[in-house]
């Protein structure tokens, strides 16, 4: 049973969480480091002003330098992007074929469409819905504590998945009508926002990323759910023609 669960885990975790990685580098990491360029402005113009009062300023750092760091800086955020992304991948990837095979076990199969239907259920309930109250943000954006945009987010997607399940597998009619209020729950709540004056970052380059974001995230999603229920069912076909053998 834990071969049957965890295998296909691994497998999506590392085909899903390369997919993502690439997808941001093309979408995501462009806007990030654009809007690091506008925090860092701030603290550079800051750190020279009080380099000159003190008489410290350094002009003799090189170009070459500045470069090779920038690089090398890049190279190993990639790196951990990429490790990030993988284990992140395999742990929902874990969770979506625990409830495959647990629907397997029911008599029910899901093939890879319906695993793009889990997939975008998934990003549902850990994006989307999150993202209507506290949207994805850049460096320098204005944001509130950490810990309530924490609780809030992980509310949100508690919330929103026990609706969605409500809705696809409760037997009665009336139950999947209540489904809906859990989700709608966190955003009568509301989520913990920050004054937007309060941010460096441009609104239009804030809104770009918002939307790049969400993209990548849909594909991921989408990947993950289709590559989990291929991979499970794939799986769960050899070991019947094992058996059967």
């Amino acid at each position: 049973m834990l071969g049957r669960i965890l295998l296909p885990a691994v497998i999506v975790g590392v085909l899903a969480g390369g997919l993502l990685t690439a997808l941001q580098q093309i979408e995501v990491v462009p806007l990030i480091l654009e809007a690091e360029t506008y925090e860092n402005g701030v603290v550079a113009s800051g750190g020279e002003a009080q380099a000159h009062a003190d008489g410290t300023h350094d002009h003799g750092a090189s170009a070459g330098e500045a470069q090779s760091l920038d690089s090398e800086n890049g190279l190993e955020r990639t790196g951990y992007s990429l490790l990030a992304n993988v284990v992140t991948a395999a742990g929902f990837g874990l969770l979506l074929s625990a409830a495959f095979t647990l629907l397997g076990v029911a008599g029910r199969r899901v093939d890879w469409r319906k695993g793009l239907l889990w997939g975008l259920a998934g990003f549902g309930a850990v994006q989307l819905a999150p993202a209507l109250g506290l949207p994805p943000g850049l460096p320098g954006s204005a944001a509130v504590a950490l810990e309530a945009r924490q609780t809030w987010w992980l509310l949100t997607a508690v919330l929103t998945a026990l609706g969605l399940g409500l809705i696809a597998f409760a037997p009665c009619p009336y139950l999947r009508v209540l489904g809906v209020v859990p989700i709608v729950i966190p955003h009568l709540v509301g989520a913990p926002l920050a004054e937007p004056s309060a941010g460096l970052v441009p609104h239009e380059l804030a809104v770009r990323y918002v939307y790049a974001s969400l993209l990548t995230n849909a594909v991921f999603w989408l990947a993950l759910g289709a590559l989990t229920a291929h991979l499970h069912g794939l799986f769960a076909a050899r070991r019947e023609q094992a058996a059967a053998a």
